[in-house]
């Protein structure tokens, strides 16, 4: 059975989007936050290539073609960006601000967990991009020496966690205004938040994707610096 699924040139893409869908099946059946679609994919891929022994690097070879549209998928946020240009004239200032103090926080508190838990740089590093969509993150990681894998396990842990969990945590804090909870999600969980946001409103949706690119842009500056503390 290995050999048959190896054989084939893209196994792992269609393995993916069948996983995928089976998420957004249970997601919208149960409407539970726990059957986010993607972690669904990730558990059952990981477990469907535990099982059959699946060599791990033929996997990715199979579904290249989804990294492809990785960077095409997050230039399309812009579009409601566009729609809301008028907003985001209004209030840039507050974005702007908004943006640099949520990837100054991410930053320093990856800092500050290193300290506290004696990780060693090379993982320090890898962690730094956690928050920025996975096209700029892994590069990013690359530049600096870090491990690429645990830079994608962490930009996916913070999407996911972002999209199940926006909503519950901007209605604890109270925050109500459009522009804010668009910047908040956007700027500590990327696209996979930018997703959720897109789902709450228009304007939260546009203000994500700018916190996308700006926060992505910060952390690529920013963490030159960080990468010495440690």
């Amino acid at each position: 059975m290995k050999e048959f699924f190896e054989s084939s040139s893209y196994f792992g893409l269609v393995i993916t989007l069948v996983t995928y869908a089976i998420g957004c099946f249970l997601k919208k059946k149960f409407r539970l936050a726990i059957f986010n679609p993607l972690l669904v994919s990730i558990l059952l891929s990981i477990a469907f290539v535990a099982f059959f022994g699946i060599d791990i690097g033929k996997y990715n070879e199979s579904t290249d073609i989804l990294s492809y549209f990785l960077t095409p998928a997050t230039v399309c946020l812009a579009v409601p960006l566009y729609e809301q240009f008028q907003k985001l004239r209004d209030n840039w200032l507050a974005v702007v601000g908004g943006i640099l103090a949520g990837t100054l926080a991410h930053l320093t508190m990856i800092f500050v967990c290193a300290l506290a838990f004696k990780i060693g740089h090379t993982e320090y590093v890898s962690l730094l991009p956690k928050s920025i969509t996975t096209a700029i993150g892994i590069a990013l990681s690359e530049q600096h020496g870090g491990i690429v894998g645990i830079t994608v396990g962490g930009i996916c842990v913070a999407g996911i966690t972002g999209n199940t969990f926006c909503e519950l945590i901007l209605r604890v804090f109270r925050i109500t205004e459009p522009v804010a909870k668009g910047v908040a999600i956007g700027t500590a969980s990327h696209a996979l938040g930018t997703s959720k946001a897109i789902e709450i409103g228009e304007v939260e949706g546009a203000m994500s994707g700018l916190s996308i690119a700006v926060c992505g842009l910060l952390t690529v500056v920013l963490a030159s610096f960080f990468v010495r503390l440690i």
